[in-house]
């Protein structure tokens, strides 16, 4: 078990867990939304692959329609 800093408060996750798992087990993977990881935002196509780290600030940025 890793902790990450999840939008400001900390959050025990499994080892080895990626972007793509950590939405999942938010309820989020079908969202519109921006994933940022200590400052730099990482590109969809990259969720799966991109494994987080202890420590790491990950903000979660879902996008709101609207007029």
């Amino acid at each position: 078990m890793i902790t990450i800093v999840l939008n400001g408060e900390n959050k025990t996750i499994d080892d080895d867990t990626n972007i793509e798992q950590l939405l999942q087990s938010l309820s989020l993977e079908n969202k519109r939304l921006a994933v940022e990881i200590n400052q730099e935002i990482i590109p969809r196509g990259n969720f799966n692959s991109h494994t987080l780290n202890e420590s790491d600030k990950v903000e979660i940025v879902q996008a709101i329609g609207g007029g």
